[in-house]
């Protein structure tokens, strides 16, 4: 199902923050071309979390980037840029999330691209935004993990501040992007006028903590207080945590203190009668909830909990989720196939539409695969050919 059929993207991003956005757009079946520099191409495809590559490049560049097109380009070289100014022309949407500065260097600015392309949607995500004294600082995910507060908000209260272990932030900043560029093409739609979309990484991680920022502004400034057992939540009560047991971990949320006590047999929790004290004592319960859950293994406290209807959770890791049921079905894994035919398993896009799954095989591209195919199909030609012209 292509929802966004005919809409053309170019996309100058790099990393993740960028590449995650046009990857949605891609697959809502827009035509997403994919602007790299020559040789070396989007940094991403030698950014290497562990030893695994694909083809010499690295897994997180083949898993943002299927589904799209490549165009090698020097955006310093004269007539590469000529090429992208008339590629610009015909699109419908430009992105990128280069440091402030950079695009009006290169004559790529939003006001410079409107001139050439009056009702294009102009993206462009940044670290901290365009002003104040963060704005050219890199905008690395855990760099902004750590100036957020969202670092500090995990782990106990006696611990190291503790990163979220994937790049929530990019995939954050990425989200917000694709939804102003969404909402602008519906704009566009109604009106035929384009749009300046930003968003900043430093805003969206800070919105990401709208819940716990409320609290912060509306008590007074009081910091919030991490429990100093199973910390899981600053601003909720015991037993919201993860707990070990005689041989795994579960995870518990919100529920009724007194009546978990009956469930899993510990008297010491049945004292806890007011609920104001499941928060305001919550170290104290959690540390005997702890010591008791101990005495048995995850399977055996999950099943009386959630025969209970208690929320709460197994543990797994990547190979325990992979062997449940409730993943399988969901038939999450697809394969993918680059230029050179080789495949790749990755994740689908999470979105259905009327019942069906937004599903597309063609793998990421290789540096420039798609130069000749592209300047045939928007007739580009170079400013020496441009003079040539009778």
């Amino acid at each position: 199902m292509k929802l966004l059929e005919d809409i053309v993207v170019i996309d100058f991003s790099q990393f993740l923050s960028g590449p995650s956005a046009s990857l949605r757009l891609a697959d809502m079946g827009a035509r997403v071309i994919k602007v790299e520099k020559p040789v070396t191409g989007d940094i991403c495809r030698q950014l290497y979390v562990s030893d695994v590559k694909i083809e010499g490049e690295s897994t997180i560049f083949h898993a943002i980037n299927r589904n799209k097109q490549s165009y090698a380009a020097d955006l310093k070289d004269a007539d590469d840029l000529e090429k992208i100014k008339q590629l610009l022309a015909e699109a419908d949407v430009m992105m990128h999330n280069f440091r402030p500065g950079v695009m009006q260097r290169l004559g790529l600015d939003y006001e410079s691209v409107k001139k050439i392309n009056p009702s294009i949607v102009y993206a462009e995500i940044s670290g901290y935004g365009n002003e104040g004294p963060w704005k050219d600082l890199p905008g690395q995910d855990l760099l902004l993990q750590a100036a957020s507060g969202l670092a500090w908000l995990s782990n106990n209260h006696a611990e190291n501040p503790t990163p979220v272990g994937v790049a929530a932030v990019d995939i954050l900043a990425g989200t917000h992007i694709a939804q102003g560029i969404l909402a602008a093409l519906y704009k566009r739609g109604v009106n035929g006028e384009g749009a300046l979309v930003q968003v900043s990484m430093f805003e969206s991680v800070l919105d990401f903590q709208f819940e716990v920022l409320t609290c912060y502004y509306n008590d007074g400034n009081k910091l919030p207080v991490r429990s100093a057992v199973n910390s899981g939540h600053a601003y909720i009560a015991a037993p919201y945590g993860i707990y070990s047991t005689k041989n795994g971990y579960i995870a518990l949320a919100m529920t009724d203190i007194v009546r978990l006590g009956s469930l899993l047999g510990c008297e010491a929790l049945k004292t806890f009668t007011h609920a104001g004290d499941w928060f305001d004592k919550r170290d104290e319960i959690k540390k005997i909830l702890a010591d008791h859950l101990q005495q048995a293994t995850a399977g055996h406290w999950l099943q009386i909990l959630q025969s209970a209807d208690i929320w709460c959770a197994p543990v797994l890791d990547y190979d325990a989720l992979i062997k449940e049921e409730a993943y399988r079905v969901l038939n999450m894994e697809i394969t993918v196939t680059t230029g050179n035919g080789l495949s790749v398993k990755t994740t689908r896009c999470p979105i259905r539409v009327d019942g069906k799954l937004l599903v597309n095989t063609t793998g990421a591209p290789l540096l420039g695969e798609h130069n000749e195919v592209i300047d045939a199909q928007f007739g580009l030609v170079n400013a020496l050919q441009q003079v040539a012209k009778p």
